[in-house]
């Protein structure tokens, strides 16, 4: 293969693998500590797209449209936990699928009265327009700010996490969140503030995503199944795992497409290596989930032990 094609399907990968690692950060929290199955998380990720598109086209500045749009997703997520999630942590988790997936619907129509049913595009700004050469081959400005935002952002999680003290609540809630309640911390409003920063998470991959593809309805459906890959694979509750298994997801996902129909052409024709590929690509990450569960079925870096 040619190296620059290489390189190029490389830093794809990674720029999908960041942004399945913002989905599946904010998800994973809210699992690992709350217990919690949120499948209306796609649906933040859909309403970060459409609110950015919709400020960026009022008021034709990108960053502070960005800004905006994650504060209101995370509005959204504390009304969503407050409303919805808080009533059913102890609940079963069947009820809670439920729950969730009707927010799905209840997302998507509401979306469709907003912004109509079509499709919106929003555009980058002008100063992430072109591209750069990268070890002599050229790439998108606006694919490369996307892999700098999503590490920048996971550094950020990780010093939040880590090194202060709501981070220092947070695990301490997801071990024992009796005791730490015990000793005078509102547990209730930290899951909260969990819920809107997975929220606002989710909402930064959705406008990140709205610069590459059409911004839809539906759209956070078809990436939240490949986030809980992600979860799985990196082990339900790790930040880190998360971080993990979705660079490899990304990574095997994006070599899957572009190297498949070229190695099944050398033996079948090539229409039908075409779509052996694409299908084969799309198995690749579901024998990747298979593997790790038969070797580490707590993923390969479960939060606990």
């Amino acid at each position: 293969m040619d190296p620059s094609l290489l390189l190029e399907q490389t830093l794809n990968g990674l720029q999908l693998g960041v942004m399945l690692f913002l989905l599946a950060a904010g998800l994973t929290l809210v699992f690992g500590i709350m217990d919690f199955i949120n499948l209306a998380h796609g649906s933040f990720y859909m309403l970060g797209a459409y609110l950015t598109a919709w400020l960026v086209g009022w008021s034709e500045a990108f960053l502070p449209s960005l800004a905006g749009a994650l504060v209101l997703t995370a509005l959204v997520g504390l009304l969503v936990e407050r409303l919805v999630a808080r009533r059913l942590y102890a609940a079963d988790h069947l009820y809670q699928v439920l729950a969730t997936f009707g927010l799905i619907l209840f997302f998507n129509e509401l979306i469709r009265l907003l912004f109509g049913p079509q499709p919106i595009f929003l555009e980058p700004p002008a100063w992430l327009a072109g591209q750069l050469e990268i070890a002599g081959a050229p790439y998108p400005r606006i694919r490369i700010a996307i892999v700098l935002a999503g590490l920048m952002s996971g550094l950020l999680l990780w010093w939040l996490i880590g090194r202060t003290r709501l981070g220092m609540w947070i695990r301490a809630g997801a071990d024992d969140r009796e005791t730490i309640a015990a000793l005078g911390v509102d547990i209730g409003l930290v899951f909260a503030l969990v819920f809107a920063l997975g929220a606002a998470l989710a909402a930064l991959a959705g406008a990140m995503a709205g610069t590459l593809v059409a911004v839809r309805i539906g759209m956070g459906e078809e990436i939240l199944i490949l986030t809980f890959v992600v979860i799985v694979i990196g082990g339900i509750g790790s930040v880190r795992g998360a971080l993990v298994g979705a660079l490899l997801v990304g990574l095997v996902d994006t070599y899957g497409r572009a190297l498949l129909p070229d190695v099944l052409a050398l033996v079948m024709e090539r229409s039908v290596a075409d779509a052996a590929g694409a299908a084969m690509a799309s198995m690749a990450i579901y024998l990747l989930m298979a593997v790790v569960l038969a070797l580490r079925p707590q993923g390969l870096l479960p939060a606990r032990g």
